[in-house]
């Protein structure tokens, strides 16, 4: 059962800050699903590793974008797009996933009132050039069971070598 909240509780916050990735979707407010799969695709769903999201208050938080990726979700929300993310746990003694519901801004990297300690992320230790910062009011949270995410465990981030190998 899905319970929501006006903002991010205190357990909700404990799984964001501890969670290895997360997950961002935004939708083009403007674009129709076509009559063929090729027209169809507005909503866009991406992993976010290796930055964490960063709680910067109850209806807060923000994360630094790295190059390496479409630039989708920046367009969608400049658009108007609302915007949803999603954190699930992946430890066997907490089953849990957490949705964060609201309206973003991107706001440049030399930004002067980016939160402080915002660049202090792992990415950082692999050189990915940071892009920009999505900032996101939380309009309402959302908690459920997670029973269904798979227990995992982070081995490392990958390096820019091994990106695109397999799937292109």
């Amino acid at each position: 059962m899905s319970n929501f909240y006006p903002s991010i509780t205190e357990e909700q916050e404990t799984l964001i800050r501890n969670a290895p990735l997360f997950f961002v979707a935004s939708v083009d407010p403007g674009a129709m699903p076509g009559p063929s799969p090729a027209e169809t695709g507005p909503l866009n769903v991406s992993p976010k590793g290796g930055s964490p999201l960063h709680v910067l208050g109850p209806n807060r938080v923000a994360y630094v974008d790295f190059l390496g990726s479409g630039n989708e979700t920046a367009r969608h929300v400049q658009a108007g797009s609302p915007i949803t993310l999603m954190v699930c746990s992946f430890e066997e003694e907490d089953a849990a996933i957490v949705r964060l519901y609201g309206k973003a801004v991107v706001r440049p990297v030399d930004d002067e009132d980016l939160p402080e300690g915002i660049f202090e992320t792992k990415a950082a230790q692999f050189k990915f050039k940071a892009r920009q910062v999505i900032d996101v009011e939380v309009e309402k949270t959302m908690t459920s069971c997670g029973y269904g995410v798979p227990i995992l465990e982070p081995v490392r981030q990958r390096s820019k070598a091994e990106w695109g190998r397999k799937y292109k």
